[in-house]
């Protein structure tokens, strides 16, 4: 009974990490996302910084195609930070979502733990139960046994005192006549 009880919480406890596992492959994705998504902007900013000194017009001075090149890097930057913030909602959803399953795993294999535990102490009492009424059969088969050998030493004695009276009566019988 014991044995099936363990094979079950470790089976429960192999599918559960199965799914943790796929969890966690997914949260890895979405951190080497956003790590490339930083990059990017790391690139980009260096690219911003190199527009901002670039000086293309006359006597050194900035164009309208600098500045706005300059913008539009900027600009791109701007949408990178914004999609940065989109997959940290994501992963922070995942961190979430993770917190929430672990709670509700435990959850759930404390409530496992607590029905097990429950079953093996009403499965210990009626084995108490069972080996008491076992001992008491024992005693009262005993205590038959007791009776039974008293009852034929009795009814041996008896015989033997009948067949010794029968004995003497039939000596006695035979003496008188």
């Amino acid at each position: 009974m014991i044995k099936k009880i363990t094979s079950i919480l470790i089976i429960s406890l192999v599918f559960s990490s199965l799914s943790f596992s796929q969890e966690m492959s997914a949260y890895e994705i979405q951190r080497t996302k956003i790590n490339a998504l930083l990059a990017e902007r790391s690139a980009k900013f260096g690219q911003y910084d190199e527009s901002l000194s670039a000086r293309t017009g006359i006597f050194g001075f900035q164009t309208k195609r600098d500045i706005k090149n300059s913008n539009e890097i900027l600009r791109q930057i701007a949408l990178t930070d914004n999609e940065i913030f989109t997959q940290l909602k994501v992963l922070m959803d995942y961190k979430d979502l993770q917190v929430e399953q672990v709670k509700t795993v435990a959850s759930s294999n404390s409530e496992s733990i607590l029905n097990y535990r429950k079953t093996i102490k009403s499965l210990q009492e009626q084995n108490i139960i069972l080996t008491e009424n076992q001992d008491k059969v024992e005693n009262s088969r005993d205590l038959a046994y007791l009776m039974m050998f008293i009852f034929l030493v009795g009814c041996g004695v008896l015989a033997y005192l009948f067949n010794l009276k029968r004995k003497k009566l039939k000596h006695y019988e035979t003496k008188s006549f």
